[in-house]
This record gives C-alpha cells, sequence and structure tokens, in this order.
C-alpha cells in the first residue's frame, strides 16, 4: 500500500468510517491517482452515498492530495442489469405487502417515489416521517429486506423531508 493511500486510510478511519459503519456499510481505500481517492464502498450502498461531499471535504483539508472521491462497488457486487419486469413495480410488491404492513403498528408509512438503476427512492410518511428511528429502520429493515427480495436493488435512499413531519413515533426527546 502506497502512503498515500495509507494516509487517506487513516483520514477517514479517524473521522468518517465509524458514521459508515454504524449506517450499515464500509469503506477502504483502492487507490490514489491525480487527485482522486477511487474508495470501495460495501454493504449498504445508502450508508456511503449522502457522506460522499462530508468524504470529499474532510480528504481534501486532511490530504491536499486528494480533491475528489470515486465510489467503487467491489467486482462482485455491481449494479445488476434490470430484468423484464420492472424493478418498481417489483419495489412497490414488497413495500405494499411486508413492509407498509409492520411499520403501520407506528403509524408509519412507505411511499415508492422511483427506481433508476437499482438505485430506489422512498419517501416516509406519518409517524415515520421525522421519526428518530427512520434510518434504522430504513437501513436494518427495509433496505435488507429489498436487497433479497427484489435482486436488482443496488440500494435505498431515503428522500423524505423528515423536519417537517409533525407528529414522529419516536421523536429526538424520546431518545
Amino acid at each position: 500500500m502506497s502512503d498515500l493511500v495509507a494516509t487517506v486510510q487513516t483520514v477517514l478511519e479517524r473521522s468518517v468510517i465509524p458514521a459508515v459503519i454504524a449506517r450499515g456499510g464500509g469503506l477502504r481505500v483502492l487507490s490514489v491517482e491525480g487527485g482522486v481517492a477511487v474508495l470501495e464502498f460495501t454493504g449498504s450502498p445508502g450508508a456511503v452515498l449522502p457522506l460522499v461531499a462530508r468524504i470529499e471535504t474532510q480528504l481534501s483539508a486532511a490530504v491536499p492530495e486528494v480533491s475528489r472521491v470515486r465510489l467503487v462497488a467491489p467486482p462482485g457486487n455491481r449494479a445488476p442489469q434490470p430484468s423484464g419486469n420492472g424493478i418498481r413495480e417489483r419495489v412497490l410488491q414488497v413495500v405494499d405487502s411486508d413492509i407498509n404492513s409492520v411499520i403501520a403498528a407506528h403509524r408509519g408509512h412507505v411511499v415508492v417515489e422511483g427506481a433508476d438503476q437499482g438505485w430506489v427512492r422512498l419517501r416516509f410518511e406519518g409517524g415515520c416521517q421525522g421519526c428518530s428511528m427512520a434510518e434504522v429502520t430504513l437501513r436494518q429493515g427495509i433496505e435488507p429486506t429489498l436487497r433479497q427480495r427484489v435482486p436488482d436493488v443496488v440500494g435505498v435512499i431515503d428522500v423524505t423531508n423528515h423536519a417537517a413531519g409533525t407528529n414522529p413515533f419516536f421523536s429526538a426527546e424520546k431518545r
């Protein structure tokens, strides 16, 4: 491992990797060339994607040789090609049959906003909008279920405006 790769890995381990692990993912440095740090993610892609801007900011401040970050999946986990039956429809079926019935106990509901190239966009409503446990529900419940039942799913993105939630099941004060 080159010194620059080791330096970038150390910076990530001290700053970002604990957050990635807490969100259900993993991250390691593959290479640093031409100012671009190539990072391989494992586990939930949604654990890393929301942090890319933070990762770039921290790396460029700590390691001036790095100006950009590029994420790649492990070789065996490349985005599958969509099958004949639309991914959105298959995700919608799983959400309607398995997921919404469970979170209804917390006055919640999930809406499938869309699906593109394996990425599913979900919006939480009701008791889930603004709930302090929504991220845990998404990363440890919904995303693994969707990835297991719909193999074309690469990851899940929460598009909810949680700040607009008026009656969350678990408010921040309940933690």
